[in-house]
């Protein structure tokens, strides 16, 4: 297994190009998108995997985002990308696991995401949908999760996804 390392400014580039292999270069107009322009990521929860070589075979990032008309602070995860050749070997769930671990460390409350449920379920998501939560462009509703991070961290938290108070935009 290789080191879950934290993410260095030098490895955008390759992150860039392992999106994009994982994705495709249309990924960009998705709805999660929309939420990440102009939000700087969490540095402190972005990390890679890479091989011997430096090359990064797997990335994970966390976005700032507010929930419903309180505000709500939670993060959004994602992207989280392997690549192709490295695919299956459990780097992705690593990743996950990882960053969620420190995500809860660093105090963060609240968790959504967009992505293949039966993936996501065994690390503790739910339907956000479900709990009235909406996001700002159209995605399927199956895929769009939320977990609590803390307990009883979902009271009263509603409403529409959407990028944080203009304070809280910049990088961790």
């Amino acid at each position: 297994m290789f080191p879950i390392l934290p993410e260095r400014p030098s490895d955008a580039a390759q992150i860039d190009t392992l999106l994009d292999l994982a994705f495709g270069s249309e990924r960009t107009k998705k709805t999660v998108y929309r939420l990440r322009e102009n939000v700087a990521h969490l540095k402190p929860l972005a990390f890679v995997v890479r091989d011997e070589d430096g090359i990064v075979l797997g990335s994970i990032r966390y976005w700032p985002v507010a929930i419903g008309e309180q505000a709500a602070p939670a993060i959004m995860l994602g992207p989280v990308a392997v690549h192709p050749d490295y695919q299956g070997q459990g780097i992705g769930r690593a990743l996950i696991r990882h960053s969620l671990y420190a995500a809860t460390r660093l105090g963060h409350r609240l968790c959504i995401l967009v992505g293949d449920k039966p993936y996501y379920e065994p690390f503790g998501f739910v339907s956000a949908a479900d709990r009235g939560m909406e996001m700002p462009g159209w995605v399927e509703r199956e895929r769009f999760q939320v977990m609590e991070l803390a307990a009883g961290a979902l009271k009263g938290v509603a409403g529409m996804v959407g990028k944080p108070p203009r304070g809280k935009r910049k990088a961790a």
